[in-house]
């Protein structure tokens, strides 16, 4: 297998490079509004990077145009995260993941695409059941790269993708309930805006990205510093990776 393609999910978190500006120290919970575009996005990155946990969605073109992504991610510091992953034609994985323990449920597409000349056979065996492990397993490992929450602040924090300058503040708004204030840059044709909260920490509420009038991709960022759901799939909703292997060699 070839690790679902973690680039891609990697590539997702690309859009979000908007928020790696430069910059250090800590956020503050002032009246956002009162700060200059680049105050407001340099705090909205220190408080992405304070984050002990978080909920992010996205979903659309996240970097190049015709090869849509989703993900729907809760994930924190300890290596905890659950959700599922989107590559669209090219399938889907549900993911569970507590400590070093894994869980993922690929759909039929994903596993044709992803374990070509033997996908079949392994969907035959796995059933709508997940596949269980550890990350000492490489396949598991690879699948959950983008899990933990320290590896994405780390890829999040070295992607200065977007300059530190000609970034514009707009007018408050309201996003998914809550008030921001947003903050546009443009480059290479691609239109970033980030929605920072306008009271409270500064935490990223929205990125939209967008060529022309239309969004190409949006990503969503809530539930900060909640813990991630503990349940775990049954033993009966489960086949081990370790026996499944020797049973296809």
């Amino acid at each position: 297998m070839s690790g679902y393609r973690t680039a891609a999910c990697s590539a997702a978190l690309c859009s979000a490079a908007l928020l790696s500006l430069a910059g250090a120290g800590t956020a503050h919970a002032d009246d956002t509004g009162s700060l200059t575009a680049d105050q407001i996005s340099q705090r909205s990155h220190e408080a992405l990077l304070g984050a002990k946990s978080l909920h992010i969605t996205a979903k659309g073109d996240l970097r190049t145009p015709g090869s849509p992504t989703s993900f729907d991610l809760t994930l924190d510091r300890s290596g905890n995260c659950r959700g599922s992953v989107s590559l669209g034609p090219q399938g889907s994985v549900e993911i569970v993941k507590r400590g070093a323990d894994v869980w993922m449920k690929p759909d039929a597409a994903f596993w044709k695409n992803e374990v070509p000349g033997g996908g079949s056979a392994l969907a035959s065996l796995v059933g709508n059941r997940y596949l269980k492990g550890t990350t000492n397993d490489p396949v598991l490992r690879d699948t959950t790269g983008v899990c933990d929450l320290d590896t994405f602040q780390k890829y999040l924090d070295a992607s200065a993708a977007m300059p530190a300058t000609g970034l514009t503040k707009g007018r408050p708004a309201t996003v998914d309930g809550t008030a921001v204030i947003p903050v546009t840059a443009t480059e290479q044709g691609r239109t970033y805006t980030l929605d920072v909260a306008a009271t409270g920490k500064p935490y990223p509420v929205r990125i939209t990205v967008a060529t022309g009038s239309a969004p190409d991709a949006t990503v969503r960022f809530d539930g900060f510093d909640r813990p991630v759901p503990t349940a775990t799939p049954s033993a009966a909703e489960t086949v081990d990776i370790s026996g499944l292997m020797s049973r296809m060699s």
